[in-house]
């Protein structure tokens, strides 16, 4: 096994997992804004196909390398099952919103997954959550409809698709943390993986094939290793640190979106929707830091 660089080992395990995690979110940024460049050629179902083909096979070639286990026994388990279903209508209602919105807009809306976590972890699974933690909910979806700004001649319904792919998220991370501990990492994203695929190709006929141009295709591959990087770096980051340390820098996402979606597409944020994202973030840090404070953070295992 490789030794790591002197420089990266010296910052430590928290140090080198906020880092991992900076550059994971780097790495979605880039895929969100490779995507929707693809957009404007072809359909999202489309992406979903191709770019699902190319996706699957880096995962299945990293199942391979790693050693996992790769069975369709794995779709016995209901969870398993039920965390493809909603990763497919998460990309099916992302890409749809990311073809039409502003692609800080996009990030900046899809930064309340954790506080709908909060809100489908007491619905679905008990969890006690106490008045503070409902205030940061609270305060968290108002920052969405700053955003979003209902009723303003600029509301776009658009954001309502991106709102729906923060509830099937939390559905898919939900029944992640309902799944056997046995099952490995590169197994259940093959199958997700998978499972959007043909998801795409099962769509496709109904909004036909367009041809893919050289540079659509560069861009679609581009996107789909940005997608596998991205992947495996965040299981390194929560692997290597605490949680509590290294949650917080998911949010560098709605920066590096900020500055490509300015360099890409010449979008500039008002002050409105920076106000809002702030809020948003705001609202989530704060939640952690409760969660913090109830369970002391530990390593993942």
């Amino acid at each position: 096994m490789p030794q790591i660089p002197f420089r990266f080992a010296a910052l430590g395990a928290n140090g080198q997992a906020s880092l991992l995690m900076t550059l994971s979110m780097a790495t979605f940024a880039t895929n969100d804004m490779l995507t929707k460049l693809a957009t404007q050629s072809i359909e999202p179902v489309q992406i979903m196909a191709v770019r699902g083909v190319m996706a699957s096979l880096l995962l299945f070639l990293f199942a391979k390398w790693r050693r996992a286990p790769l069975s369709f026994g794995v779709l016995r388990e209901p969870s398993v099952l039920v965390r493809a279903f909603a990763d497919i209508c998460t990309t099916l209602s992302y890409l749809n919103a990311l073809q039409h919105l502003p692609l800080a807009n996009t990030s900046a809306i899809f930064q309340a997954l954790p506080l709908t976590i909060t809100l489908g972890a007491f619905l679905f699974l008990g969890e006690k959550i106490g008045w503070r933690r409902w205030a940061a909910v609270a305060v968290g979806f108002v920052g969405v409809l700053i955003i979003l700004a209902p009723g303003a001649e600029g509301f776009n319904l658009y954001g309502l698709w991106v709102l729906a792919s923060v509830v099937f998220a939390a559905m898919r991370d939900l029944a992640t943390r309902k799944m056997p501990p046995g099952l490995s990492s590169p197994q259940i994203a093959l199958v997700t993986s998978v499972a959007v695929t043909l998801t795409g190709f099962t769509f496709l006929p109904v909004v036909g094939w367009q041809p893919i141009s050289g540079s659509v295709w560069v861009v679609l591959v581009c996107a789909s290793v940005t997608l596998a990087c991205g992947y495996a770096l965040i299981v390194a980051a929560v692997r290597t640190g605490e949680m509590s340390v290294v949650a917080p820098f998911r949010y560098t996402i709605l920066l590096f979106s900020i500055l490509l979606g300015i360099v890409a597409f010449g979008e500039r944020p008002t002050m409105r929707e920076t106000f809002g994202s702030l809020i948003v973030v705001g609202s989530g840090l704060y939640t952690l830091h409760r969660e913090t404070r109830k369970r002391p953070a530990a390593p993942v295992a």
